[in-house]
């Protein structure tokens, strides 16, 4: 798994995972392409082929429903979540740094996924070094913690702080941090003694 997947391969890749977490076999080609409106079983053919040439899936071209996702846990509780380096969202696989299955119960969907904090975020609970489960959104709400990205460094603000930073950013010339979605949970290890 090692180039960056097109969204359509990363919205066929996220349906195969749920469908066979939910079933005992894998869906059809046209299945698949009724699901996403793709009227040709050749695309739908293409997308897979992409899939398992970036190492994704593996498939039995002879045979019906002969797909294998790889590197995957496949429990119906869970999702597996990738921890991005830097936070680069929808990275080539170098620039995955871990991946941890995450029950969803804290997971709230497979396209989550987790950041390192670059430092700690005053008054927010969130130390440098913690790693935090962001879900991909447009906008943060009101009450949201919000996960930035700015170069290079992960950066966790309240929304009020999160928009008056981001006028200041732009008034200044500054880079404009890049808004990644808002955070879910924190996972910190513990120092040993």
């Amino acid at each position: 798994m090692s180039e960056t997947l097109t969204v359509i391969e990363r919205r066929i890749y996220n349906y195969l995972v749920e469908y066979l977490k939910r079933e005992t076999f894998q869906p059809s080609i046209r299945e698949i392409g009724t699901r996403f409106g793709i009227r040709s079983t050749k695309t739908v053919t293409e997308h897979l082929q992409s899939l398992q040439r970036k190492g994704y899936l593996d498939r039995t071209p002879s045979r019906s429903r002969a797909l294998r996702i790889l590197g995957l846990n496949l429990s119906p509780e869970t999702y597996t979540i990738p921890v991005y380096r830097n936070g680069v969202y929808e990275a080539a696989d170098e620039e995955v740094e871990a991946r941890y299955d995450l029950d969803r119960s804290f997971a709230c969907s497979a396209d989550c996924f987790m950041v390192r904090a670059s430092s700690d975020a005053a008054g927010l609970g969130v130390l440098g070094g913690d790693l935090v489960l962001v879900e991909p959104c447009e906008d943060a709400g009101d009450s949201d913690l919000a996960v930035y990205e700015c170069d290079g460094a992960i950066q966790l603000r309240d929304s009020a702080e999160a928009s008056r930073s981001a006028a200041h950013g732009s008034e200044n010339g500054g880079a404009a941090p890049r808004f990644l979605g808002v955070a879910r949970a924190l996972l910190r290890t513990l120092p040993r003694d």
